[in-house]
């Protein structure tokens, strides 16, 4: 018979870790056959395993796709900011001249050393396809029971100001400035039969009888 399976502690999380059924022939323990057990079961969260969803994502990676000619993405500096009792928001923003794309891709939003123990709450405002100011609030932070928040590279296009809407902070943001260059796809076609390079031609003689 198999051997029991193991016990394994991850955090504060406790559940037993079934063997390999590639060790097992293809079979789950006490489940018959590959047929009627159906797809092996997905890991549970308290093993630490990421979702699907965030196992591709990359610190400084951007999905955000751009009309226009191809793009060549370029790694920014990284971003940071701390919004504080007496520095509420931060903006950012760049050149109007700039003719390159802009991303903010937000990892992680925390409290910082001399945070209290109140909720902070930390908004983000920008404007909508009316140019209008719009604020959204992205993050309510505790010290005592969610201290630090996992953005998961929240893409967002500037200007955009950070503003801490409540509480005193010191909240500090973490991300990644990325660069978009876009390649000029316009393009001259060459008239190589142009009036002044072409080669004058000989008229055509009627045959002779």
């Amino acid at each position: 018979s198999p051997a029991l399976p193991r016990q394994r502690f991850v955090g504060a999380c406790r559940r037993a870790v079934e063997p390999c059924p590639s060790s097992l022939g293809g079979v789950w323990p006490g489940r018959g056959s590959p047929a009627a057990r159906g797809p092996a079961p997905l890991p549970s969260p308290c093993e630490g395993s990421p979702s699907p969803s965030r196992a591709s994502v990359h610190a400084g990676e951007t999905d955000v796709q751009l009309p226009g000619p191809l793009v060549h993405l370029g790694l920014g500096p990284p971003l940071g900011c701390e919004l504080t009792a007496s520095t509420k928001s931060y903006t950012f923003q760049v050149d109007k001249e700039d003719d390159s794309d802009h991303i903010l891709a937000l990892s992680v939003v925390c409290l910082t050393d001399g945070a209290k123990d109140e909720c902070n709450v930390v908004e983000v405002v920008g404007r909508n396809h009316e140019n209008q100011e719009i604020a959204v609030p992205v993050a309510n932070l505790k010290l005592s029971c969610q201290p630090l928040l996992s953005l998961d590279n929240f893409k967002l296009q500037p200007p955009v100001t950070f503003r801490l809407a409540a509480g005193s902070g010191p909240v500090h943001l973490t991300g990644w400035h990325k660069i978009m260059h876009r390649e000029d796809a316009s393009f001259e076609e060459d008239d190589d039969l142009s009036e002044e390079d072409e080669e004058e031609l000989p008229p055509i003689m009627p045959a002779k009888k």
